[in-house]
Parts: structure tokens; C-alpha cells; sequence
């Protein structure tokens, strides 16, 4: 980013401190719990002024109670009981989630709006949309998820939904505090703890969690580990004003590091292999492993002006890199195009003289930051809320490749090191501004709610090529597109009785258009729902049937769908997309008041997405596409279920899922089958033993019955999930 640029935020932060400084000189009285419900709710998307209940759209929680019941660390298996949202595994932990939304598609989880406490949390939402880094979900203190015409207030993606990670909040008491410790198989552990509290004015909190494996796959020839070690450290202070003061504020800093090193790849098996062998890599892999490093700064201001007028305001920065070390070459030949059969030929000493791997080095270095605030108004029957947001992000591309020998032992030495910059040398980067207003209107049992989203984006590629790893001069390449969108929205609730509400909403959706856009066209779609949702005593309940109308839809070439070197970042158009569906949900709990309770839960999506023109792109998930063809990795069916049975000092939950075949390629009528994702039922059990009130023992299990099934088919090449797998675990909170 440019110094002006850095400078301009440095004083927008500066100046909102002074901000504080000379409001709180007013004394008068106001209580702490007007502070408190400030500090919590700027952060969230739910609250007391907006309780979920009332939201004219699809909207969920992940409460805090719901993620201590399996305790997982992936954050797919958490959003599995979600309906209309789509998770495509990959390393099997959940390390780079794959998460879509009411047909987004889910490669990278490019297409929807990840946020950690109300902030973008991909490394590059504009100019570089695929999310190589992901919260560590595992930390969070819940999870909310809401789609439809009121994300118009989350952007830059407007079409999919939104997900708010919401992170360890500081206690309220004066010391408060945990202590979670797991072993597992495959060489699985993890400590996670916790501990903070609140005085009068002042209130910190402070987290570590690691969490690791060894691996379920196996090297052949070599053994190894193809595990991971992810450390996660968080921590906060805030500063309120104390009760007398007429403006109440809070002033709140958060401090987050995360480090990993993970030993995956992007080659997967031969289809023979995988029927064969489905937990085995092959030789020619043994170098991969990727590299992370993520440090964000936040800042948030909250001013309560009066009990109906108040200002959040945040800034923040993240600093992020990574390299992902990776074969992508096998005998001189690409994964796609030849170079997985090498080297399974090779493992099957089919192949008797040594081979060259290419191992390139995916190495990128990421900036996001911005400053954001948000004024919210509540006067007679209008709920009024302004925003606005200065963002600017960049990913820059500095990579090389190295060649290796791998001799007919199996083992590979290096022949020839590559230098930095003479594969990949560019930065893509990306300037937004945006506002929205919206405005919710109670008349009777009506709610309406209209808004309007503004977007103004730049963005930017500079391409210095292979020849001029040191930059020298001007780049071969320089690129801009400016280009602005209005995104208005309208819902509305009906509240026919106490137990049951009926919703419809209309939007506008958008995506910008990355630098990688030869076109420069943004995604835009028009998007419809309309739905019941009925809760009463312990039973919840929604179905909402949602359409969306695509004028233009992107892709986003990545190496996780397989993508040519070449085209890695490039960013297609596929026109018009037609996307309607079913989204159900149920909750109940027998005998709730009873020694023992039984709740229930289930989540049912049915989708359909068609591509409305015929087109050819170098997209490969896309390649050659005919009107009518279905879209990719996108199951027309999913089902969760969930079933436990509780007492107090302990809980059974067992929980399913299935998911229907999916196409790795654009087509129609049966999926070939080099082409199909076949549907699977993966089944978790999870189960809870109160020692007493602050310690417990659980033993989870993922994959309850051992169901080998395929997650994807990078590089044509095939991925299984992960085999079950066991956790001990103990937990104490103090």
C-alpha cells in the first residue's frame, strides 16, 4: 500500500481516540449495562436491537453451547447443521475451508463474506478473494451466519450470506477462565485455554490454542508426516469511561497471532489407487508443506451519544503470508496433464530410472486494512443504521521453483534451486469505499426493512514477469479498473401470532471484479426469498425457498480446483446462472423437563443451479459449457441429523450428514465417472461426562462408522476424507 494511504488511516485511527478523549469530559449518569450491550453488539450481526428471531432472511447461530457440544476444530463439520450452506473438505481438518452459500460454489469460500468480530477476514476480499487463511474456529465463542436481503450491510459479496466469527469476548467477572487439553489418533492433540477479566474500567482477556496431527496419509516409500502444527494467540484490553460520564464509551484493543505448518498437497491419486489404497500419497509429494503466518491489529471505539443513538467505529490490519511448497510438475509434466499417472507409475516401478519433481514455491504476501464505522438511530417506530468503510488490500506473488531428483528409492534431492521471483512477480491490490443505509420501519405486526449498499472499487495488477525477478524499471504489465455499484435491498415480516412470522425479501447481489478480471466486469445477480419461520415452547423451526438470478457470475481460477499454472488468479465471467432452492430446519427437544431430554435437530437444502448460455472458458471446472449445464461441486440434496439424549451430570449427541453426488465438471444427465463426487453419509458421536460444575471429560469421534469417500478431484486426481477418528479430552473452567 502507499505511504499516503497508510498515513490517511494511521490519522483516522488517531483521531478516534482523540474523539474519546474529549467526550468523556461530560458527566452524567448512565448505566453499565448500556456499556456493556455496546462493547458486544457493535461486533455482532444479532442482538438485542436485532434478535435473530426477527430477521427478515435465513439466520442461525452457533452458540457457545452448541460448539461445546463436539468441539470440533473444523469449521465445516461446525456449519454442517446450517441448511443452504455447502462445505467441500479437503485436508480433512480444516485447515482452508471450501464454504458456499444458496449456490455460490465454495472453492476457497472466495464466494461469500467471512468476517472475525464484524471485520473481512480473507487475507485479500478485493483484489485477491480466495481464502488461503481461515480463523482458527476452534477459539471462537460462536458463529453467526445470515443470508439473504439483509447482508446488505456486510459486503463486498452480497449474493451468498455472511459468516461473523465472533472470538473470545472478556469476561464479566473479575476473573474467569478455562482450560481444555485432547489426544486423538493420528497423532492428534490440543491445548486450548483461556483467561481474563473485567474491573471497573479496564478488562483483558487472553487465549492460546495449538492445536496438531500427524497425519492419516501415508508416503509411499517414505513414510512421513502429512499432518499439521497451527498455533492461535489472541489478546484484548478495553477501556470504558466510568459511570458518570454523560457519553459512555469503550475503547477496546485486540492483538491476534497465528502461525501453521502444514504438510499437504495438491496431489491427490489415481482413481485404481484410490480404490486400492485411498489413504496413501505418493513419493513424488514427500516436499510439500505450506507455511502461514497471520498478525491483525484491531482497534474498536464504541460512543453511546443516548439510550438511541450510537457510533462503532473500527480499525483494523492484517498482515498475512504464505508459502505453499508443492510438486507441480511430475517427468516434465504438469499434475493436470499427465504428471499424477507419473508418478504413480513411478511407485509402481513401472517407471525404473530416476524422475525430475518440480517443486514450485507458491510464496505470497498479503495486506488488508481499513477503517469502518457505523451510526445507529433508533427514533419512534425506525431503526435506522449508517455506514460506511475504507478498505484497501493487496496480494503480492513472488515465487520460484526448484527441481528435484527422485531416484528409485524413493527419496528426492535437490538438482537445481530456483530463484525468487522468476516464476510468479506481480502484485494484484485494490482501493474500495463503502456506505449503506438502512432502515427498519414497525408498523402494527409489519417490519420492513429497505436498504441500499454503495460500492466504489479500484483495483490493479502489476506484472514485473518472469525475466525481472529484482523489479527493476517499469513493469511489463500495469492494469487498473475502477467501476462502482448501488446494491438496494427491501424485506419484510409478518408477525401472524406469537409462534409464527412470515418473511420475503429481494436484493440486489453483488461481487467486485478482482485485478485477475480481463473483462473488468463485476458479479451481479438479483436475489428472492420468501419463507415461514414458527417457534414455540421447544420447538424451532424455518423454510424458506430462495431464487437467484444471475446476470453475470464469476470464477476464480485457484490451484485447489485444479486450475493451470498460468491461469492461477485469473478470474472468468459465465454470464447468466439460474439458482433456486429449498432451505428447511428443525429443532426440538422431548421431555424437557424430564431426568433424561432427548433434542433433535435437522437441516435439509435442495439446490438447483443451471448456466443460462453456452460459453468456453479456460475456467477448468467450467471448460466447454452448454445452456442447461449443471455448476460444480454443488450437491442437489443435503441432509443433517442430529439426535441426543441428556441427563445432568451427562450427553450422548450422535450426528449425521449426507451429501448428494456433485460434478467436478459443467454438465447434464448422469456425471461421468472421472467426473463425480459420489454422495457419502458421514455419521460423529460425540459424548460429555460433568465431573461437576467446572470440569468435564468427552470423547468425540469423527466419522463414527469409517466411511471412505471421495472429497474432490484436484487435478483430476482423487482425495478421501478423513477415517474415523477418536479425541479424549478434559476440560476445566474456572
Amino acid at each position: 500500500m502507499s505511504q499516503s494511504n497508510t498515513l490517511r488511516l494511521s490519522v483516522l485511527a488517531s483521531a478516534l481516540l482523540m474523539s474519546m478523549g474529549a467526550t468523556a469530559a461530560d458527566k452524567a449518569a448512565v448505566t453499565k449495562q448500556v456499556t456493556k450491550q455496546a462493547n458486544i453488539e457493535q461486533i455482532t450481526i444479532f442482538g438485542s436491537r436485532n434478535p435473530i428471531n426477527t430477521v427478515p432472511g435465513s439466520a442461525h447461530v452457533i452458540s457457545a453451547a452448541d460448539i461445546e457440544q463436539f468441539k470440533y476444530t473444523d469449521i465445516m463439520r461446525t456449519l454442517a447443521s446450517i441448511p443452504g450452506v455447502y462445505i467441500q473438505e479437503e485436508d480433512g481438518y480444516g485447515l482452508r475451508p471450501n464454504i458456499g452459500m444458496r449456490g455460490t460454489g465454495q472453492n476457497r469460500t472466495e464466494k461469500i463474506t467471512i468476517m472475525e468480530d464484524g471485520v473481512l477476514a480473507a487475507p485479500a476480499p478485493y483484489s485477491s478473494p480466495a481464502a488461503y487463511y481461515f480463523p482458527t474456529s476452534g477459539r471462537m465463542q460462536s458463529v453467526e451466519i445470515l443470508k439473504g436481503s439483509s447482508t446488505v450491510k456486510y459486503g463486498p459479496r452480497t449474493t451468498g450470506g455472511v459468516i461473523n466469527m465472533l472470538s473470545r469476548q472478556i469476561p464479566d467477572a473479575d476473573l474467569a477462565g478455562k482450560v481444555d487439553v485432547a489426544a486423538g489418533q493420528d497423532g492428534f492433540g490440543k491445548v486450548h485455554a483461556y483467561a481474563g477479566g473485567q474491573g471497573d474500567r479496564v478488562g483483558t482477556v487472553a487465549e492460546i490454542y495449538r492445536y496438531q496431527a500427524d497425519g492419516f496419509r501415508d508416503i509411499n516409500g517414505v513414510g512421513g508426516d502429512t499432518g499439521f502444527v497451527k498455533n492461535d494467540a489472541l489478546a484484548k484490553v478495553s477501556i470504558k469511561t466510568d459511570e458518570t460520564a454523560k457519553y459512555q464509551q469503550i475503547v477496546e484493543l485486540k492483538l491476534k497471532y497465528a502461525d501453521e505448518v502444514s504438510n499437504e498437497t495438491y496431489m491427490g491419486l489415481t482413481d485404481a489407487d484410490y480404490a486400492a489404497t485411498p489413504f496413501t500419497r505418493y513419493s513424488a509429494s514427500q516436499k510439500d508443506q505450506m507455511t502461514t503466518e497471520h498478525k491483525q491489529i484491531q482497534l474498536n471505539h464504541v460512543i453511546e451519544l443516548n439510550d438511541a443513538l450510537s457510533l462503532n467505529t473500527t480499525a483494523y490490519y492484517n498482515d498475512f503470508h504464505r508459502n505453499w511448497y508443492k510438486a507441480d510438475k511430475v517427468g516434465g509434466s504438469s499434475l493436470s496433464s499427465g504428471g499424477v499417472q507419473n508418478a504413480a507409475d513411478f511407485d509402481k516401478g513401472l517407471v525404473t530410472a530416476p524422475i525430475d519433481v518440480s517443486v514450485k514455491a507458491n510464496n505470497r504476501s498479503y495486506l488488508s486494512q481499513g477503517l469502518q464505522t457505523e451510526l445507529n438511530y433508533f427514533v419512534g417506530n425506525h431503526e435506522l443504521a449508517f455506514g460506511a468503510r475504507y478498505h484497501e488490500d493487496e496480494m503480492d506473488r513472488y515465487q520460484w521453483a526448484d527441481t528435484y531428483q527422485l531416484d528409485t528409492s524413493q527419496v528426492m534431492n535437490r538438482t537445481k534451486s530456483g530463484i525468487p521471483g522468476t516464476d510468479s512477480n506481480r502484485i494484484d491490490s485494490a482501493e474500495a469505499w463503502s456506505l449503506f443505509v438502512q432502515d427498519r420501519m414497525t408498523i402494527g405486526d409489519f417490519a420492513i426493512t429497505a436498504g441500499v449498499r454503495y460500492e466504489d472499487v479500484t483495483t490493479n495488477r502489476v506484472d514485473w514477469g518472469k525475466a525481472n525477478p529484482g523489479r527493476d524499471g517499469e513493469a511489463s504489465k500495469d492494469v487498473d479498473n475502477s467501476f462502482s455499484a448501488i446494491m438496494p435491498s427491501l424485506s419484510a415480516t409478518y408477525q401472524v401470532n406469537d409462534a409464527l412470522i412470515v418473511l420475503a425479501g429481494v436484493q440486489k447481489g453483488f461481487s467486485p471484479a478482482a485485478p485477475g478480471n480481463a473483462d473488468g466486469q463485476e458479479e451481479e445477480s438479483w436475489n428472492y426469498e420468501a419463507g415461514l419461520r414458527y417457534n414455540q415452547d421447544a420447538l424451532t423451526s424455518e423454510a424458506i425457498v430462495f431464487y437467484g438470478d444471475y446476470s453475470n457470475m464469476h470464477g476464480n481460477c485457484t490451484a485447489a480446483q485444479g486450475c493451470d499454472d498460468n491461469n492461477i488468479d485469473n478470474q472468468y465471467n459465465a454470464g447468466e446462472v439460474d439458482v433456486t432452492g429449498l432451505e428447511l430446519s428443525l429443532g426440538y427437544e422431548f421431555n424437557q423437563k424430564g431426568e433424561l431430554s432427548f433434542p433433535v435437530k435437522m437441516a435439509y437444502t435442495y439446490t438447483s443451479a443451471e448456466f443460462g448460455s453456452d460459453f468456453t472458458s479456460d475456467f477448468e471446472s467450467w471448460d466447454s459449457v452448454s445452456k442447461g449445464d449443471s455448476l460444480t461441486y454443488l450437491p442437489e440434496n443435503q441432509l443433517y441429523l442430529s439426535a441426543g439424549v441428556a441427563a445432568e451430570s451427562w450427553q450422548v449427541t450422535l450426528a449425521g450428514r449426507y451429501t448428494d453426488d456433485m460434478r467436478t465438471k459443467a454438465g447434464q444427465g448422469d456425471i461421468p465417472a472421472d467426473q463425480l463426487i459420489a454422495s457419502k453419509t458421514v455419521f460423529d458421536l460425540s459424548a460429555r461426562y460433568f465431573i461437576n460444575d467446572a470440569s468435564e471429560v468427552y470423547l468425540n469421534v469423527d466419522n463414527l462408522f469409517d466411511e471412505t469417500y471421495m472429497t474432490t478431484r484436484v487435478h483430476g486426481s482423487v482425495f478421501s476424507g478423513k477415517p474415523q477418528s477418536a479425541t479424549l479430552g478434559y476440560s476445566y473452567k474456572f
